[in-house]
């Protein structure tokens, strides 16, 4: 198990700015920390080892540590409402519970832990709708109607308290009734016991305890509550919502949260006269169809009067809120490139991690003024990828996974700690408890698989190296050749694009560049079109779309919509980010397919071990006379240290009708795939029956290169295995002669014809 964790505040930070780092201590109350250069992760003993060197800083020494805790799960917070339950109120709202029987969960509350005073609306009892009071002395009384609610079904609850007789009604009215199904929940009668008002703030989808977190959090979605003084009913709900509701109404709000408004933001809009706006606190769903959709429209911002609820789980995370351990200041001189912070709480053995590397990026000064002569190399690194499989954990939670890889998986300890602490949260690739996708990821957490020595059960046998541990491959590979670069990551780009490109005239990416948003993409193909020179060192590139939050920083979302590898489908009318509302999806779907920018895009998945790339006659073509330079082989790369060989993991292929451009050279293409390596499912409609590399001869990877009309140049390695086989023969090997051959005439200013 992990006895030690933590985070950046940032994954890229520039010379002068401070990173700050927080961590966790499970054992001990002080930790040693040091800087390191990210140099090679890869603890397979076949490859050239691990190299971390140390860089000297301030920081070096001893620290005080901690046990930091997360409080996850999403609600609304909402301050300076009134002591409610001072006279008689009424809460109206819309739910759709989605995990009714998990049990105590509360739906709106104001309630001060401390004391046990004030009210809770919620669901238990296997989820039937109920009000709790609380007396201030630590008395507590809880009525419930009848009869429970359905799994995502939506159900209209009015609930009323009088304070001064006890009075209690509740009604919890299916929108959808059901022959033979009583879901129709009902309650009327009295309390005994004399409730305590609160004058505390106003929570939805959660309420405080005394130790200062938030608990018994909703599952499921809430649309259109209010609050108002007095007695009132299902119509009176209705007629607020119309905008048809009577003056006096209208002048008994207190508040009415519209969830429709202002979905881009975090904000909770009151549309009563008070404008008692609340905040929705770690992150739940946004742009999420309300109890009155239908159909007639899919895009939120078209019709957002249809988008009025909020999804919230109780596994939700945005912000873990650590406090800081240790901060550094970054030195004006240090050279951009990959770091960590390398934490240390004693020794590790067989049962124990008691050290951490926490990584980062430090990327060019961001005033240009302070740039001076930077080098021709520009390295992306793909954080957004790393983001985006953050904590991936279906290897732990997924039937069938070990199948799908055809071996059997093993768990190390950062994998065990996954499934000791969901509270860190998953991957856009796992699912929340209630069975929704996890469409949020946030870099304000533990991402325990952004690490150099992380092993990952998606990385073929021998290194099984996937995403950023991979990539360091390509670290080594280039610290080795002495290339000198500058590195930037996919939020820089976002940011600043074309902008922070336009100097460079060669860029590198990392294996698996698969998330990018519309700013990245189009800031990447301004910089190829103005003759920009390219080398995709991986497979399965621009593949989805994302969206990256206006206010609340280091967020991104992905909307799973329609077509592509999918382990969850986002609900029909729920494919439109929101964080900016544009179509979410692949960008295949948009009319951007990862052809128009690389020239190849992705074919096959397959996890089980990679094999080779057999030379095409286009490797005789002149103008790939240089790439070819002291590489008379007909095989290239059957040898690695992802899977064994060179192409593997996923692949991507030459693709003219999707856009790519009709000039790119098939240099080579791999063979000897297994049944396991698979064509993805948007490249068919009906199932063939031969989906495997076995059988269908459009499995398979290309390496590729191709000129632009502005004087550049595009290559391709089609493979996310391909940086594997970088360093074999101790770096001496067809694989990387071609990639230096590339380099080298990429770096050239000389113009591609």
């Amino acid at each position: 198990m992990l006895k030690i964790v933590g985070y950046p505040d940032r994954y890229s930070v520039a010379p002068g700015e401070e990173i700050a780092f927080k961590i966790s201590l499970e054992e001990g109350e002080t930790f040693e920390a040091r800087l390191v250069r990210v140099v090679n992760g890869d603890c397979n003993p076949a490859g050239p080892g691990l190299k971390f060197p140390h860089v000297p800083t301030g920081i070096d020494g001893i620290h005080a540590g901690k046990p930091q805790r997360i409080d996850a799960g999403s609600y609304m917070i909402a301050e300076g409402l009134p002591a409610i339950a001072e006279r008689t109120f009424t809460f109206l709202g819309f739910v759709w519970p989605t995990l009714p029987k998990r049990g105590e969960q509360v739906i709106a509350a104001q309630w001060d832990a401390e004391t046990n005073a004030g009210f809770s609306i919620g669901i238990g009892d296997e989820g039937r709708l109920s009000l709790t009071i609380g007396d201030g002395a630590g008395g507590v009384e809880t009525v419930r109607v009848d009869h429970p609610m359905l799994e995502r079904q939506w159900y209209q609850l009015a609930v009323t308290f009088d304070p001064v007789s006890g009075e209690v009604t509740l009604d919890q009215r299916p929108l959808v009734p059901f022959a033979v199904i009583r879901d129709h929940g009902q309650f009327r009668g009295r309390v005994r016991l004399a409730v305590k008002p609160a004058a505390v703030a106003f929570h939805l989808a959660g309420r405080p305890e005394a130790d200062g977190t938030t608990a018994h959090h909703f599952d499921g979605k809430v649309d259109g509550p209010i609050l108002l003084t007095g007695l009132h009913t299902h119509a009176d709900h209705d007629a607020l919502l119309g905008g048809i509701a009577p003056r006096e109404i209208r002048n008994a709000l207190i508040a009415h949260w519209d969830f429709s408004r202002e979905i881009e933001s975090v904000q909770a809009v009151d549309v009563g006269p008070f404008r008692r706006h609340g905040r929705l606190m770690q992150m739940p769903a946004r742009g999420m169809k309300g109890h009155n959709w239908t159909g007639e429209e899919h895009a939120w911002p078209n019709k957002p009067e249809h988008y009025g609820a909020v999804h919230f789980h109780h596994d939700d995370i945005y912000d873990a809120g650590w406090e800081t351990s240790v901060a550094l200041t970054i030195p004006e001189d240090l050279k951009s490139g990959a770091y960590a912070l390398h934490a240390r709480a004693g020794d590790s053995d067989e049962t124990a991690t008691r050290e951490t590397y926490i990584p980062f990026f430090v990327r060019p000064p961001r005033d240009k003024a302070k740039r001076g002569k930077r080098p021709s190399v520009l390295v992306l690194a793909p954080t957004m990828s790393y983001l985006s499989y953050c904590n991936h954990a279906e290897h732990i939670t997924a039937r069938g996974a070990e199948r799908q890889m055809g071996r059997l998986l093993t768990f190390g300890h950062a994998d065990l700690y996954m499934y000791d602490h969901p509270e860190i949260g998953g991957s856009q690739y796992d699912t929340h408890a209630d069975g929704s996708g996890v469409c949020y990821s946030s870099r304000l957490r533990p991402n325990l698989n952004f690490s150099p020595r992380y092993h990952s059960w998606l990385g073929g046998p021998g290194s099984a190296l996937y995403q950023y541990n991979a990539d360091t491959h390509l670290f080594d590979w280039l610290d080795h050749k002495g290339v000198d670069y500058d590195l930037i990551t996919d939020e820089d780009l976002h940011e600043e694009g074309y902008d922070l490109l336009a100097d460079y005239r060669v860029v590198i990416t990392g294996t698996h560049p698969e998330y990018h948003s519309t700013a990245m993409w189009d800031g990447m193909k301004a910089w190829i079109d103005r003759g920009g020179r390219l080398m995709y060192m991986g497979g399965n590139g621009w593949y989805w779309r994302i969206g990256f939050h206006k206010t609340e920083p280091g967020v991104i979302e992905v909307r799973r919509a329609e077509d592509g590898i999918r382990t969850w489908a986002a609900e029909p009318g729920e494919y439109y980010q929101s964080f900016n509302g544009e179509f979410g999806g692949l960008w295949r779907r948009i009319g951007r397919a990862p052809n128009v920018m690389a020239g190849v895009g992705f074919i096959a998945q397959g996890f089980d071990v990679s094999t080779y790339y057999r030379r095409a006659p286009d490797a005789d073509n002149p103008r790939a006379a240089f790439i070819f330079k002291d590489v008379p082989d007909e095989i290239i790369g059957d040898f690695g240290l992802v899977g064994g060989g060179a192409a593997g993991i996923e692949l991507d292929c030459i693709t003219p009708n999707l856009g790519g451009p009709p000039n790119m050279l098939r240099l080579a293409s791999s063979d000897g795939h297994s049944g396991m390596m698979m064509l993805v499912n948007e490249e068919f409609g009906v199932v063939p029956p031969n989906l495997g590399g076995d059988q269908n001869e459009r499995v398979h990877a290309d390496l590729a290169f191709g000129e632009t009309p502005s004087g550049g140049a595009l290559f391709a390695t089609s493979s996310i295995a391909w940086c594997g086989s970088l360093l074999h023969n101790n770096y001496d090997n067809n694989v990387s002669r071609i990639t230096w051959n590339v380099l080298e005439r990429f770096l050239d200013e000389t113009p591609f014809a």
